[in-house]
């Protein structure tokens, strides 16, 4: 029987008489051991590719996966990333481009990260409604109703220092100066079309405060899906140079989480829940997968993991320099995700596992 956490709960089956169907024998200490050889043999499920199929506990499929893109100023750019092979600056046509052959390879989700073409103090960009972000939203819903386009909400990619919140004089990031910013970004998001938005900044209270500017604003329909679990990690190196968002000084240690915690985690998403979040992420996911199944323990909220930047990159170098089967490992890094208990998968295989399901 599965439980209402999608945790699997110890089962016996029962034969017509009711009796319990043991594969194992009581002991005279009344522990039970493994029935001898040749009585189990688990490896009769696996004979078969039929079988294998059949039997198969954790399948994915194109619903579990949200493709990240890059969208910058412009028309008709479509720019190689040098850090993520295969990946895209995109101008809002160009993306509205991508997103239409995305769903038509049977994709449902993408969620936007924009480089502006001017950054300051506040990162105050990010709320233009005229920004590349918003400009993309307005196209790929115009194109592409049906497909879900969630927005990333931050002041990383918008300052001039590259943090995620307002310096104050010494440095440091200030968290409440920073929360109306974060509303004013997402409430732009949502004017311009997002179905979803999903910050990331790690300040304390940016669910709340999102949430009651989307709702006084008449957007109460607009899930927020919080990064409520976001390590300081080192994975996230390509990322920063495609968001060109990497801090000019100092580092992200005073708000992101360290990266030995895991009680931490599960606060912050109680607490993010108890502010309105919808769904709750943890990122980055192939690191992190006892945080994930702590967090999928913890709760039956929706739950979604981020395979961020350095882990695909990682696989792309080694599958290029032949010292394993990309596909095959890509693949099984994405069935690990879900294993462990995610929802929904943030990743940038989104395009190619598409297309190797077709095949």
């Amino acid at each position: 029987m599965t439980c209402g956490t999608g945790v699997l709960s110890p089962r016996r089956a029962t034969g017509a008489a009711g009796g319990a169907l043991r594969s194992r024998r009581p002991t005279a200490a009344g522990r039970e051991e493994p029935l001898p050889y040749p009585l189990d043999r688990p490896r009769r499920l696996r004979e078969t590719p039929v079988l294998r199929d059949l039997l198969r506990e954790t399948r994915l499929s194109p619903d579990d996966l949200m493709y990240p893109i890059f969208v910058v100023p412009g028309k008709g750019v479509k720019r190689p990333i040098a850090s993520l092979a295969g990946q895209h600056h995109l101008s809002p046509d160009a993306a509205a481009e991508l997103a239409r052959g995305f769903r038509a390879d049977g994709g449902r989700a993408l969620i936007l990260f924009g480089l502006p073409d001017r950054k300051d103090e506040t990162g105050s960009p990010g709320a233009d409604p005229d920004g590349p972000v918003q400009r993309a939203i307005r196209e790929i819903k115009s194109a592409v109703p049906d497909l879900l386009v969630a927005t990333d909400v931050c002041l990383c990619e918008y300052t001039s220092h590259g943090h995620c919140g307002v310096l104050a004089p010494d440095g440091r990031v200030l968290n409440d100066p920073t929360l109306e910013l974060l509303a004013r970004q997402a409430l732009s998001h949502a004017e311009a079309g997002a179905d979803m938005v999903a910050p990331s900044d790690m300040m304390d209270g940016r669910v709340q405060a999102i949430r009651k500017a989307l709702d006084s604003a008449g957007f109460e329909r607009v899930p927020v899906m919080s990064y409520s679990v976001k390590y300081a990690s080192a994975f996230y190196g390509p990322f920063r140079e495609a968001a060109q968002s990497a801090p000019s000084s100092g580092d992200r240690r005073g708000y992101q989480m360290d990266p030995g915690n895991i009680r931490e985690a599960a606060r912050e998403a109680e607490l993010d829940l108890a502010e309105g979040a919808d769904i709750l992420m943890v990122k980055p996911a192939g690191p992190y997968l006892d945080v994930l199944r702590e967090i999928r323990l913890l709760t039956g909220r929706p739950l979604a993991a981020y395979q961020v930047s350095g882990e695909f990159a990682m696989l792309r170098a080694a599958g290029d320099a032949g010292l394993l089967d990309y596909r095959a490992a890509a693949l099984e890094s994405l069935l690990g995700i879900k294993r462990a208990g995610a929802d929904l998968i943030l990743t940038y295989l989104a395009p190619e596992y598409l297309r190797w399901r077709r095949q």
